[in-house]
């Protein structure tokens, strides 16, 4: 609490109001923080567009996490993790002919699901589960079942089951107060070892990539306040050095 309030307090210092003040009514800084925020080259690298498709959606959603071997009923709880999920599509808007899915998590770097389906293979999946959606609309139906999970995650469940095979099954559920009820279910394959290396390395690339962009806007944000007001800067840097001296007692 006293952290929070001294965050607070650094926040909305005169010093910290008149810097956020000048860095948006500057023309020529706002111009060099949006050319050195690129990450358009990051992004072309990522292994999931590799054969051509996509990013459509992507975001962290709280999964419950169970296991099961073989035939065995799988765990009644779980764990709730939080994982990450990317939808992506080829083929032009409205008309897609592939729709591919993939699962990460932080917390386990060679954690990695995939659902891979065209045309043909989304056929049999909607006479099995009797969807009433056409494949071009697929993929905004996982993305709104996976918003549902984030904004009411007490009536919208994503619950993934893992085979020790190495399959999964992911399960939209929601919890209508007196009963469960399946919205959907798909089936994902645990990810070759190799393409997960390759998803491994390139979101730590990706990371390393990022800081180096943040720690350049920041280097030119203090060369171009430091040219065009330096009394600012010295000022941001007392209130920063005066924050990090308070220590809780």
């Amino acid at each position: 609490r006293f952290e929070r309030a001294s965050e607070l307090a650094f926040r909305t210092s005169p010093a910290i109001m008149a810097a956020d003040n000048y860095l948006l009514h500057d023309k020529a800084l706002a111009a060099t923080l949006q050319s050195s925020m690129d990450f358009s080259q990051l992004e072309d690298a990522d292994p999931s567009c590799a054969d051509g498709s996509r990013v459509f959606y992507e975001r962290e959603v709280p999964f419950e996490l169970r296991s099961v071997d073989g035939l065995e009923t799988p765990e009644e709880v779980g764990t709730l993790e939080a994982v990450r999920v990317k939808i992506c599509v080829q083929g032009p808007d409205g008309a897609y002919t592939n729709v591919k899915i993939e699962l990460c998590s932080e917390s386990n770097l060679f954690f990695h699901y995939t659902h891979d389906l065209d045309t043909a293979a989304y056929a049999a999946l909607q006479e099995g589960q009797r969807l009433m959606v056409d494949f071009k609309d697929y993929p905004a139906v996982i993305q709104r079942n996976l918003n549902n999970c984030i904004k009411q995650p007490h009536a919208f469940l994503a619950v993934l089951v893992m085979q020790k095979t190495g399959g999964a099954r992911l399960d939209f559920i929601q919890n209508m107060e007196y009963k469960f009820v399946e919205l959907l279910s798909i089936d994902l394959d645990s990810t070759p070892e190799e393409a997960t290396r390759a998803h491994v390395t390139y979101r730590y690339n990706a990371m390393k990539g990022r800081l180096a962009l943040c720690q350049a806007r920041l280097a030119d944000v203090n060369a171009l306040v430091k040219i065009k007001n330096p009394s600012l800067l010295l000022q941001l840097k007392n209130e920063e050095r005066s924050r990090k001296g308070v220590r809780s007692p």
